[in-house]
């Protein structure tokens, strides 16, 4: 007879909230370790922020625009007002500005950790994001930029994604055409940008003395003859002239780095306008129809919490890049460890552990390979046998009476397992 849950638990989770099971949750550590172990190679030292924050320190970092993005209690032993939060670069940047300043610059940190957003994407409904990231502090101009789509690069191919694209623009381009324009009306030119409607675009760029230049913006992506028409076309305005020629040479730089496969540009991209100062970058593959991950130049987050410096840095969304990988018939985590048919006291189960292989014990032969085909499990140890869970075969081995030597035997056969099996 099935077992009936009380109502209140046949959806116990707050909206937007979701567990993860043993393989997701393997397989997300396993895609975690792999991230921070190239941001480890590039030098980026991990920090672990708590996971709610002042709402000042959120709101000094992002804006009280971010207000209407966040969660917000009453923090109960001191009264302050807390948010979960939804970004953690303002959190780097607390850190660095009150917490490191006897360490010197530059700054290479990495971090882990979920953010929760009151907004859902297009393509998904979770709120909470677990994210990896960077942020380098300290580094100004092009050769920070460059680090950091090198290392994004190099993190999405060791994560097992060969084919992405990363979508470079400069928030400059649009910021300096804007910069005379009245704020309201600069944010409808913003808003026709961002969603590339050319008709609301005209509408309400009209009159504008930069309006020739905003209307061709949308077109303007592709490769390198994208961004050399985006220096002509917006010429006659030095400083967004100077942002689409920085944009130019970053391009340029990124490609004799051997990253030119991984790029396109979009000089009319507006995301995140009012956050960042210069380049940003967007992540995408096929599968989660959103970014992957996203990054930017904000050279003027750290002077609002008494350090000012350059900082660039980019984050990675797990969820999203682990459904890329599937799309792309990434292999997940295989089967792992083993099942002994016998009790858990036994010395071979202590020395098969000792030697870095999952082993659990149970009593009787059937009821281990149930165990073992339900956990994924990859083999099943019965006296002198070796049952392979994943071919369903068998193999007999002469080493029976040597614990020590058996697992050596159980360990070279899991290693021979091919990743995803």
């Amino acid at each position: 007879m099935d077992r009936v849950l009380p109502r209140s638990l046949e959806h116990p989770l707050p909206a937007g909230m979701r567990d993860l099971l043993p393989e997701e949750a393997a397989n997300r550590r396993a895609l975690s370790r792999t991230v921070l172990g190239r941001f480890a190679l590039f030098g980026y030292r991990i920090v672990t922020p708590p996971i709610f924050e002042l709402a000042q320190v959120i709101e000094r970092g992002l804006g009280t625009a971010a207000a209407s993005d966040v969660l917000r209690f009453i923090e109960p032993e001191s009264g302050d007002v807390a948010v979960l939060r939804p970004d953690m670069t303002p959190q780097i940047a607390r850190i660095v500005a009150t917490r490191m300043r006897d360490h010197a610059p530059p700054y290479r940190l990495a971090y882990e950790g979920t953010v929760v957003r009151r907004r859902s994407g297009r393509a998904k409904k979770h709120r909470q994001v677990p994210q990896v990231g960077v942020e380098l502090c300290g580094v100004e101009g092009g050769s920070g930029d460059l680090e950091l789509l090198e290392l994004a690069v190099d993190t999405l191919r060791a994560a097992g994604l060969s084919k992405f694209t990363i979508d470079i623009s400069d928030a400059g381009i649009v910021r300096e055409l804007l910069a005379d324009v009245p704020a309201e009306r600069a944010a409808d030119v913003t808003l026709a940008l961002a969603t590339k409607d050319e008709a609301m675009l005209a509408e309400r760029a009209s009159g504008l003395s930069c309006a020739a230049a905003l209307l061709a913006l949308p077109r303007l992506s592709g490769g390198r003859e994208a961004l050399e028409e985006t220096v002509k076309v917006v010429s006659g305005n030095l400083e967004a002239r100077a942002a689409a020629g920085r944009l130019l040479a970053l391009f340029d730089a990124a490609v004799e780095r051997g990253l030119g496969p991984f790029l396109t540009a979009d000089a009319g991209e507006v995301r995140g306008f009012a956050y960042y100062t210069g380049t940003t970058f967007s992540i995408y593959a096929a599968g989660p129809g959103e970014p992957l991950g996203a990054g930017g130049r904000y050279d003027e987050l750290l002077s609002r919490f008494g350090a000012p410096m350059a900082a660039v840095g980019f984050g990675l969304d797990l969820d999203a890049l682990a459904w890329a990988l599937r799309s792309a018939g990434a292999p997940g985590l295989g089967h792992e460890g083993v099942v002994y048919v016998g009790t858990s006291d036994d010395g071979r189960v202590a020395a098969l552990r000792a030697r870095g292989v999952p082993t659990v014990a149970v009593a009787y032969h059937d009821a281990a390979l149930a165990h073992a085909r339900s956990w994924r499990f990859a083999a099943v140890w019965s006296g002198a046998t070796l049952f392979d869970v994943r071919s369903e075969t068998a193999s007999a081995f002469d080493a029976q009476g040597d614990a020590d030597r058996v697992a050596g035997v159980v360990a070279r056969m899991l290693e021979s397992l091919p990743r995803g099996a």
